[in-house]
């Protein structure tokens, strides 16, 4: 098997050190193996995504000389991929169209906070057969209700997350755009990546990812469930700055590049 690593930086904030880090954790493992390395960026947030922070990514990949054997990718031009994707698992079942508004949402919300449960999507949607009018949907995932899922990390070992505890959460926003959770699994897989090096703050997305992957149909939508093999994924802790806190994603960021 060639080893796969990627760096998958989102243009939300300024490269920092952390995600350095990870980039250099990364292009080192794909060098050590004699893989390759992917270099993509993660830009489905169109409202807070930059040109002047991918112009940052960009340029400051370079001057650290971690080259990229493949990339840089950019998801807004994958658009078409997620949509097939998405139809596949909409006629699959693995996925539904939900009408909820913002208004019925923040009650629920409210309600739940109010009983002192963790709030979530209540699954309202899950059963509809009918479309809502003059409302367009959002698309979510069908998450299993019950059972649980195992992430296999390489720095953390065995953790496992009850399926009760996981949302159906968003897979496609009403204006048809895709989430970041449900691109990484596609392109992941598209790929071939074998390997995901990333912070620890990253592990609570792992399961959602496994599901979404498992949800996504295998053959028929051209995704597979890789993210459920052994070993192909590592968590490891935050490079934090001189006291402790942790560096941050968007905007502040810790400077990586020299300054004139």
């Amino acid at each position: 098997m060639t080893v796969v690593t990627r760096f998958a930086p989102s243009p939300t904030g300024m490269l920092h050190l952390g995600g350095v880090r990870t980039a250099l954790f990364s292009w080192l493992y794909a060098r050590r193996t004699g893989g390759r390395f992917i270099l993509r960026v993660e830009d489905t947030d169109r409202e807070r995504s930059t040109d002047e922070a991918v112009r940052v990514i960009l340029d400051g990949m370079a001057w650290l000389g971690l080259a990229a054997d493949e990339g840089p990718f950019f998801q807004t031009q994958r658009f078409e991929r997620y949509r097939e994707v998405i139809g596949e698992m909409l006629k699959a079942g693995s996925a539904y169209h939900c009408y909820c508004s913002k208004e019925e949402l923040d009650a629920l919300r409210e309600q739940q906070i109010a009983r002192k449960e963790k709030p979530r999507y209540a699954g309202i949607c899950r059963a509809r057969t009918e479309p809502r009018a003059g409302v367009n949907p959002v698309v979510r995932f069908r998450n299993p209700l019950t059972g649980t899922v195992v992430v296999q990390d390489l720095v953390h070992g065995p953790v496992t997350f009850q399926n009760a505890e996981l949302d159906d959460l968003i897979i496609a926003r009403s204006d048809g755009t895709p989430t970041y959770n449900f691109c990484v699994v596609v392109d992941d897989r598209d790929m071939g990546v074998t390997h995901v090096i990333r912070g620890d703050d990253h592990l609570n997305n792992t399961p959602r990812q496994m599901k979404h992957a498992r949800g996504a149909g295998g053959d028929t939508a051209g995704v597979r469930a890789r993210a459920d093999d052994p070993g192909t994924r590592r968590h490891q802790t935050l490079q934090a700055p001189r006291g402790g806190e942790r560096p941050a994603v968007r905007g502040g960021g810790l400077p990586s590049r020299r300054t004139p």
